[in-house]
């Protein structure tokens, strides 16, 4: 089988395809084929070498999307479509990124849909997070203000869209003016230029502060995302496209607004019920939710897919179609 294999922390060129030998699943486990897997900031971290404890080389990607082909001792047919992801995938034991992978049966979810591979591929990861970002870090109610800082992100557009579902109204933000037109058009509220300091701006439409905001860009920005926020609201710290994520000599004290929560949220296959993801599928079929943009290439572009991922070129999902 082809497969993508990261020889060790480094630039893209790293990232090799090669030939590698047909993996077999042990007891417990679900060989895939893999027909497409999105790409992950996850993923980038570890070829720059900020991921802990991953070892080389490594076929890299925390999930994928395709059908099951070999599955001994377990309740899934062969042919059934089905999503993994997280677990270790990637890191731990070899991931997404080839034409073939093995792994544990509980990080699997079946599905089943007539939309193309290359939309499959765009939710599984995205969908788990923004989800478990909306419920599970914010516990987000119809009729409130959500922020998502860093909009266009696919995190991002997915969280404004299930916001929007949710029954919220949606702030959220980009850097570049030229995306502010097609946040819009995914149905977002209030669209902010980030300069790196956007809560004056929030509060002028919002006085109080919004009760709810997913912070995508990292600590840089965190400051001024609970400075958006209103009393007794919640910010849930999800991502680091800025790929920083930590807070040198944090004193909550003076870190924190007065009455402002901040929570996390990093979840696995779990936290994603197979009855949230179908219906998910069945409304992007339907054409009731909008998936956003995305950026497809074929196996043999993964450099260029990373370099786009590493320098911020892509608007939404990149997917890989096999």
């Amino acid at each position: 089988m082809r497969a993508v294999v990261l020889s060790g922390p480094g630039p893209v060129e790293n990232l090799e395809v090669r030939d590698l030998p047909m993996p077999e699943p042990p007891p417990g486990w679900v060989r895939i084929a893999v027909r497409a897997f999105g790409l992950n900031r996850s993923e980038l971290h570890t070829r720059l070498g900020l991921a802990q404890g991953v070892t080389f080389p490594r076929v890299p990607g925390i999930e994928c999307v395709g059908v099951v082909d070999k599955a001994q001792d377990s309740d899934l047919p062969e042919g059934q479509q089905v999503a993994a992801m997280m677990g270790g995938m990637g890191r731990t034991f070899d991931g997404g990124y080839a034409e073939y992978t093995v792994v544990p049966r509980g990080q699997v979810i079946p599905f089943r849909s007539d939309l193309p591979w290359d939309v499959l591929g765009a939710v599984p990861e995205t969908l788990q997070t923004a989800y478990g970002s909306l419920t599970v870090g914010l516990d987000l109610r119809a009729g409130q203000t959500l922020l998502v800082r860093g909009g266009t992100s696919s995190v991002g557009l997915a969280a404004a869209a299930l916001g929007r579902d949710l029954g919220a109204t949606v702030f959220a933000t980009t850097r570049r003016a030229d995306r502010v037109d097609g946040l819009r058009a995914h149905g977002v509220d209030h669209v902010l230029v980030d300069d790196g300091s956007i809560a004056p701006r929030v509060r002028e439409i919002r006085p109080d502060g919004v009760d709810g905001a997913i912070e995508l860009v990292g600590t840089p920005t965190l400051p001024d995302t609970l400075a958006a926020t209103r009393v007794h609201g919640t910010v849930c710290f999800t991502g680091m496209l800025s790929n920083v994520w930590t807070v040198p000599d944090f004193y909550p004290i003076g870190y924190l607004p007065n009455g402002v929560r901040l929570t996390g949220y990093g979840g696995d296959s779990g936290d994603l019920p197979a009855d949230v993801l179908q219906a998910y599928l069945d409304r992007i079929a339907a054409g009731t939710t909008n998936l956003g943009e995305r950026r497809v290439y074929g196996l043999d572009d993964i450099r260029r897919a990373h370099d786009d991922m590493e320098h911020n070129r892509a608007v939404g999902k990149q997917v890989v179609v096999i």
